[in-house]
């Protein structure tokens, strides 16, 4: 007890500082849940987004723990809850793994038994992040962006100048100063950095998987080339954790713009469901959970 509660201070402390990662270590014994429970109290002036950069955590991740907070001018001296505990995803622990409806990328350090959090953003409706598995193939410091004729032609559309066909390295390069190259399709798609302080946790990209500055970096320093690259979609996960089964439920994403977050459709994998039969949940914990879309661990009982 004493050994658990020194741990979480420390954790808690930790976040307290801006920190590149979150890391937290592998849990043993077939439980996916990791990290604790945290609140922050909200300074005057505060947005959350200014929160979520002081954790690093996504931003949307943040208003959807927080439904009743104003994202722009929460209350001073309110409580916000930290999405700092979560359930891993139900895959193999190997590599890079995101999962695009939490908005985050995990990477598993098996050597070490630590499991590193990322908040990412993702791709815009229409270009959507593929799904799938794949490799790094690539690792480039202050790589060169050679945009695509899909967006130099809507940069050219929203912003009434042209792009050239290649930005060097450098503040004005929206690949930041570290990328990894992936193995889906033409090789066209990255994990990389951003000369752009908001947009994480967002689907602000096109198509790529853009990190914060420091976040890059320490990615760029631990995966190999080779690495394998998990990337899922999965909104709701399960999990039974010794002698409860705890639901996380994130907000679908959606290829419709126009869609309201109550007319998104959450979808179940065949596990999921199965999970969910055996658990044999109460109904009203059950129903609380896949309306509200905390993307928190909450109780089925």
């Amino acid at each position: 007890m004493k050994s658990s509660l020194l741990k979480a201070v420390a954790i808690m402390a930790a976040w307290a500082m801006p920190v590149s990662a979150a890391i937290y270590s592998a849990p043993q014994d077939g439980s996916r849940l990791i990290g604790f429970p945290m609140e922050h109290r909200v300074e005057v002036g505060q947005t959350l987004d200014e929160i979520a950069q002081q954790y690093n955590m996504g931003f949307l991740a943040l208003v959807a723990a927080n439904p009743d907070a104003d994202p722009l001018l929460p209350a001073p001296g309110s409580i916000i809850k930290l999405p700092s505990q979560m359930l891993l995803p139900d895959v193999p622990r190997k590599g890079v793994v995101v999962n695009l409806a939490e908005l985050r990328l995990y990477y598993f350090d098996n050597a070490r038994q630590r499991v590193h959090v990322f908040p990412i953003g993702i791709g815009v409706v229409g270009r959507e992040t593929p799904i799938g598995a794949t490799r790094v193939s690539q690792k480039r410091k202050d790589p060169t962006w050679t945009p695509t004729q899909t967006t130099r032609k809507k940069w050219l559309e929203e912003n009434g100048e042209a792009l050239p066909p290649v930005v060097p390295a450098g503040p004005d390069n929206p690949l930041g100063h570290r990328a990894l190259r992936l193995g889906f399709g033409n090789g066209e798609y990255l994990i990389h950095g951003t000369n752009q302080e908001f947009g994480i946790g967002m689907r602000v990209s096109a198509g790529c998987m853009r990190l914060r500055y420091d976040d890059i970096e320490t990615l760029f320093d631990m995966v190999r080339v080779g690495e394998p690259v998990r990337v899922i979609n999965e909104a709701v996960k399960v999990a039974q954790e010794r002698d409860q089964w705890l639901i996380e439920v994130h907000e679908p994403l959606s290829s419709d713009v126009e869609l309201s977050r109550d007319e998104k459709q959450l979808q179940f994998s065949k596990v999921v469901e199965a999970q969910l039969q055996r658990a044999n949940a109460d109904p009203l914990h059950l129903e609380q959970a896949l309306q509200s879309q905390l993307g928190l661990p909450l109780r089925l009982h």
